[in-house]
């Protein structure tokens, strides 16, 4: 026996309304094509990719992680940090490109699990990456006190099978599916690593099974955010041990307030976003320069530093274009000339960050967009959440 969802009540149904309703807000707005939906989209994969790794102790800010994802070295970070990152990037483009919308989305099985877990851990031999543990395992603190004790090894089949048979039910809610998947995958713990990033792998594929934007479904941000708070709903349902006759709403109710914020999030993100994009538009507009710099401005206003060889994939990304080096070349030259863009350093090294001209934008368009509501249903049950 696996744990199941609880019984929904009103709360919880109003709750999976509001979410909903935001969601679907989301998604009339990302249908109209906008130059900046590839800039935002690689946002939301940095930041989803940052909040999963930064939970098993990765230490990186979302600008590297960013560098990382498209194939920069950040080499001041420990060896396995940008290891880890590229390989769960990897994980997460499998489950989009398995997702698809061009063709159906495939059913959950045992293979598909190994398969991800083999993705996201085959940098480090020593993880047995796709293959299930040995044996027993228990789950330490940082004191190094046992805080959870997985089920026993000879169970592990038969409880994948039964999650299994849990992801492809057609019954409950995509958002409650998803969240049983992680929480049966976490408290089985059928690896001898990377039990944690699996599942919130696992999770992200089921609801991309389900929706047309997954990255901007996810909810990996917000439980990087709150990694503590994260642990201890997970601590709550399963109070130490293997119980799956315990009660899982200590858990749903979490990750539904974790979608709830994410959604509220993600819109005042795209608010946010379009406006900083009209403003660098505005700028490159007033400097004579070519539209294809509007990206890499952008990239530039949110924190990033990058080098010309970035450059050509973050326009390629955000307008489709394939430049040369020498039009890289010509196009950093004239940013730096307007006073958009610094260099730093020389040579084959350089690389570029926002001007304080650039800097002094990011700093206007906060103060334009202030931050996103941060509802606590269950905490503040009376409270009405604005859908607008």
């Amino acid at each position: 026996m696996i744990y199941q969802p609880p019984s929904l009540t009103a709360l919880d149904r109003q709750v999976l309304a509001d979410i909903r309703a935001c969601h679907d807000g989301l998604h009339s707005y990302l249908f109209r094509p906008r130059r900046w939906y590839g800039t935002l989209s690689r946002v939301m994969m940095a930041r989803a990719v940052h909040g999963s790794t930064s939970i098993e102790g990765y230490r990186s800010t979302v600008a590297e992680t960013a560098a990382i994802l498209d194939g920069e070295d950040v080499p001041h970070l420990d060896a396995d940090t940008p290891r880890a990152i590229a390989a769960y990037r990897d994980a997460m483009t499998y489950v989009l490109a398995l997702t698809d919308e061009d063709e159906p989305p495939p059913a959950m099985d045992a293979t598909l699990i190994k398969s991800l877990h083999y993705l996201m851990t085959a940098y480090d031999w020593a993880k047995r990456p796709g293959k299930w543990r040995k044996g027993e395992v228990w789950v330490h603190n940082n004191e190094g006190a046992v805080v959870y004790t997985p089920p026993d090894r000879d169970e592990l089949e038969s409880l994948i099978d039964e999650l299994v048979h849990q992801v492809n039910d057609d019954g409950p809610d995509p958002l409650i599916k998803a969240a049983m998947a992680h929480l049966n995958l976490t408290l089985i713990h059928p690896f001898e690593d990377g039990n944690g990033r699996m599942a919130r792998c696992l999770q992200s594929f089921v609801l991309a099974q389900h929706t047309r934007h997954p990255h901007f479904m996810s909810i990996e941000e917000d439980l990087g955010r709150r990694t503590s708070q994260y642990y201890r709903a997970l601590q709550d349902t399963a109070a130490g041990s293997w119980s799956p006759t315990r009660s899982t709403r200590p858990w749903i109710e979490w990750c539904l307030t974790a979608h709830l914020r994410q959604a509220h999030r993600t819109r005042w993100r795209l608010d946010w976003t379009e406006a900083l994009w009209s403003a660098c538009e505005d700028l490159a507009r007033k400097h004579g320069l070519n539209e294809r710099t509007v990206g890499p401005l952008m990239d530039a206003a949110y924190g990033r530093t990058f080098a010309r060889s970035t450059y050509l994939h973050i326009v390629h990304q955000s307008h489709g274009d394939s430049l040369s080096d020498i039009a890289a070349s010509r196009d950093l030259r004239a940013m730096v000339s307007a006073d958009l863009l610094v260099p730093i350093g020389a040579g084959r090294g350089r690389r570029y960050e926002a001007s304080v001209q650039l800097k002094h934008l990011r700093h206007e368009m906060r103060q334009a967009f202030p931050s996103p509501p941060d509802p606590n249903p269950y905490t503040n049950v009376d409270l009405q959440l604005s859908l607008n």
